[in-house]
């Protein structure tokens, strides 16, 4: 497969006539009440400081480069009282580049010592003290094996494990997926992936798409009060806006999907600008022109997204977004006759899987003053799973053929064995006010509302299959409501200091959190060195569904068991150290504690808990839970990261950590997702060919404590025809260690109007064979064996793609 990658370079022509540019631009606003700086000194420094270019901000706080060399640049901004910003950029002939900048109000003045208030890494949210990451699309971009996935990009973090290859679930510092918390403008997302079912928050395939993101926010424990309904992460996505000079136009061709994207300007004398794009599933597209892939359980989907920009007077702006996407899947195990280790995996059913979700929202944003800032959002949001498995009667003919014995499966009789479908539409209101009282203390409160109307239909037969029992059955609405208040004192130039409340209530259980104290510190000790500590209060609502779950009695009456669950509580601390170098080197270290509490359990004495669920593609039925159960999760995490400067990036992060809890037996185990440890290597280089063509290279190594489980139940799981543990014995063994060895390479050709992009993703080169869990899989031929299976994750896997960036309607004008 290199081999091809790299003759196919050998027919790009590698030298273009002249000198190619592009434009670079933007806007300078202040970071707490986003008003408009005028008369902001911008300046691009070139990689090796041979280029100087200098401009200053307009009326609107717009500044502009015309006619910039493509290449790698440090983007520098500087306006009185405020602290210097400075970013590294990569300039690209296909597309212009588009850099917002915030300045933050310097507290004391003063020409003695040059502080930089924005620095690489940075977070947009400035009240977060501790345990946030920025998540820098260009940064993640480049990293190995993460298949242009925002949820797979940030599991490099220190503290987040992605040692699933066949899910994007975001593992927290051992907390279940099921506690992140996705956001956009503000408001609450479903979960924003292919293949998603209810009650968890990751799937196979992100309906997410990188190329629509700005930079954003990944919170991996005391977040501010900003956030709420979470007891786990926060993953805060910024949408960027289109193009407002030129219209742009992106096309990509890989294995993961068919994608276009469009952008430009509406009005050019306003700047407002549109952003849309789509993609579908390449294996769909090549199964529908009857191209044979290897299989037949071919998974379809589709999504899309959009964002509309309208700049108002004194630097309002109003905004549309969207984004949506929706995907299917059968899996007919009664087309099978072929005898194999597949065939007997989950060997007893025909499934049939679908999903959908969306989100459609306006955003108003306005600086009422010099200090005051408001933003609100108001968005609908709706998501569905649905499927229905076919039970299959099945049976094995023998045959001897030149004296050996063959079998064929044969299909005896198929008969419904379960259906569902779950949808939930959501009316969301977010609204804040941000206010500068003045250079040391800023204020900011608001409002989360959500209206929830949830329908819920699911049956089943029974153990014996003689009857169907409606599990589900309920259709209502719910309100989830959340109020905060956020203070940030700026004590001097190197100290800060935050405090927040947030509380919630959540109508459908009539669940209160009264207040959730926040706190954060930080201290710029001197000479790049940074300490910082924090704690808070966190709670989280269960997922809708275990709400409606229902049984029905022997006189035939219908109760839900859990409508009255209580919020899962958590208390969060940590502390940590910063070290920054020069060259973009940073090494960061954190040690934190969690005790997590009000914990579904059985009413019985069980292993079992609710903080175990949130992974993997299935939905459970308990039995009737209290909010009596336990968990803690602490550790220490390293990492160490050159941003990438100049050719040469590199990011190590390692963890060790331990995640327990108690369920209503009260002995104390692993949860599900206690791996212990957790390392990532992750490194890149760029090779300049000439000015206009480049290959970059990038290798990452993972490495992680395998996955927990138990002693199966044979007995049950053959009543049952699915997997039962032994209760007494959940959790008591593990899986043996993840290791995974990805490679990346890419070629970048700019000519004067195009950009072209090939790239390759080397995932697990080495093929290693990680176990990814047991599976039910009877034996036709032996009925007597045991019917269980290991189920392996991905092997070797090439995942190719090309893409190409170009624009039209470019002005022509004097550069700065």
């Amino acid at each position: 497969m290199i081999r091809y990658f790299l003759m196919l370079l050998c027919y790009i022509p590698l030298v273009v006539i002249g000198q190619i540019s592009q434009t670079v631009k933007g806007d300078i606003v202040d970071a707490e009440s986003k008003y408009p700086l005028i008369g902001a000194r911008v300046t691009l420094i070139s990689s090796d400081s041979s280029r100087i270019l200098n401009s200053t901000s307009d009326l609107d706080g717009f500044y502009r480069f015309e006619n910039v060399p493509i290449g790698k640049y440090a983007i520098v901004a500087t306006y009185s009282s405020y602290l210097k910003s400075s970013q590294n950029i990569v300039i690209n002939s296909g597309k212009e580049s588009i850099i917002q900048i915030e300045l933050q109000e310097d507290v004391i003045t003063t020409e003695a010592v040059d502080i930089v208030g924005r620095k690489a890494g940075d977070i947009n949210n400035d009240m977060a003290m501790i345990s946030a990451r920025q998540f820098s699309v260009e940064e993640t971009n480049r990293y190995a094996g993460s298949r242009g996935d925002p949820a797979r990009m940030a599991s490099n973090f220190a503290g987040v494990q992605g040692a699933d290859d066949s899910r994007n679930d975001i593992v927290v510092r051992g907390n279940s997926p099921i506690g992140l918390l996705w956001k956009v403008e503000g408001i609450d997302l479903p979960n924003p992936n292919h293949f998603a079912v209810s009650g968890s928050t990751g799937g196979p395939v992100a309906i997410l798409n990188n190329k629509i993101l700005g930079n954003s926010d990944f919170f991996m424990s005391a977040f501010p009060a900003d956030y709420g309904n979470s007891i786990s992460g926060v993953f805060d996505l910024k949408l960027r806006k289109g193009n407002t000079d030129k219209h742009e136009f992106t096309g990509q061709f890989g294995f993961l999907g068919t994608e276009v994207m469009a952008e430009g300007p509406i009005n050019r004398e306003n700047r407002s600008s549109y952003l849309v794009m789509g993609r579908y599933s390449t294996l769909s597209i090549f199964q529908a022109m009857n191209i044979r892939i290897g299989t037949d359980a071919v998974p379809t989907y589709g999504d899309g997204a959009f964002k509309l920009s309208f700049p108002l007077k004194k630097g309002g702006h109003l905004g549309f977004f969207g984004i949506g996407g929706a995907s299917d899947i059968a899996i007919k195990i009664s087309d099978q006759t072929e005898v194999s280790e597949e065939a007997f995996g989950e060997g007893d059913r025909d499934q049939y899987f679908g999903t959908a979700m969306g989100v459609f929202g306006i955003t108003y944003k306005k600086p009422l003053s010099m200090n005051t800032y408001f933003k609100a959002t108001v968005a609908q949001t709706y998501d569905q799973q649905r499927s229905h498995h076919d039970f299959l009667e099945r049976s094995i003919d023998s045959s001897v053929v030149n004296g050996e014995t063959q079998y064929k499966i044969r299909t005896d009789s198929i008969y419904q064995l379960m259906g569902y479908k779950f949808k939930t539409y959501k009316t969301a209101l977010y609204t804040s006010i941000n206010h500068k009282i003045n250079k040391r203390h800023i204020i900011r409160g608001g409002l989360n509302v959500d209206g929830y109307y949830i329908n819920n239909q699911d049956s089943a037969l029974n153990v014996a299959h003689t009857e169907f029992t409606t599990r589900h059955n309920y259709e209502g609405f719910s309100a989830l409501i959340q109020p905060f208040i956020q203070y940030k004192w700026r004590v001097n130039e190197n100290m800060g200091f935050t405090a927040g409340i947030h509380s919630q209530y959540f109508s459908l259980s009539d669940s209160w959190s009264y207040a959730e104290p926040r706190l954060g510190w930080k201290w710029n000790v001197g000479n790049g060195n940074e300490l910082s500590a924090g704690a808070g209060l966190h709670s989280q609502m269960q997922p809708t569904y275990q709400y409606t779950y229902q049984r029905v009695d022997s006189e035939g009456n219908a109760r839900r068991l859990n409508e009255d669950m209580d919020f899962t509580r958590s208390f969060h601390s940590a502390i940590g150290y910063q070290k920054r170098f020069k060259n973009a080197l940073t090494i960061k270290t954190e040690l934190y504690y969690q005790h997590l509490y009000n914990i579904p359990v059985d009413t019985y004495a069980s292993s079992f808990s609710l903080i175990n669920q949130g992974s993997g593609f299935q939905r459970f039925f308990p039995d009737e839970l209290v909010n009596e159960g336990t968990g803690r999760n602490y550790g220490a995490e390293l990492t160490i990261q050159k941003y990438f400067n100049k050719s040469f990036y590199f990011l190590a992060t390692g963890s060790l950590f331990e995640s327990k809890y108690k369920g209503s037996d009260n002995i104390e185990r692993n949860t599900d997702f206690n791996g212990n440890y957790a390392v990532n290597f992750l490194a890149g280089k760029e090779f300049k060919i000439n000015e206009k063509n480049m290959i970059s290279a990038g290798i990452k190594v993972t490495a992680a404590g395998g996955k927990r489980y138990g002693y199966v139940d044979v007995d049950e799981t053959v009543l049952n025809n699915e997997l039962v543990f032994k209760d007494s014995l959940f959790n008591t063994r593990q899986f043996k260690d993840y290791f995974r060895l990805d490679i990346k390479l890419t070629y970048v050709l700019n000519t004067e109007k195009l950009t072209h992009e090939i790239g390759l993703d080397l995932v697990n080169l080495l093929n290693t064979r990680n176990i990814l869990a047991l599976s039910y899989a009877p034996n036709l031929i032996d009925p007597s064996a045991e019917p269980i299976a290991k189920r392996y994750q991905l092997g070797f896997l090439p995942i190719f793609y090309y893409k190409i960036d170009f624009s039209f309607n470019r002005r022509n004008k004097v550069s700065n």
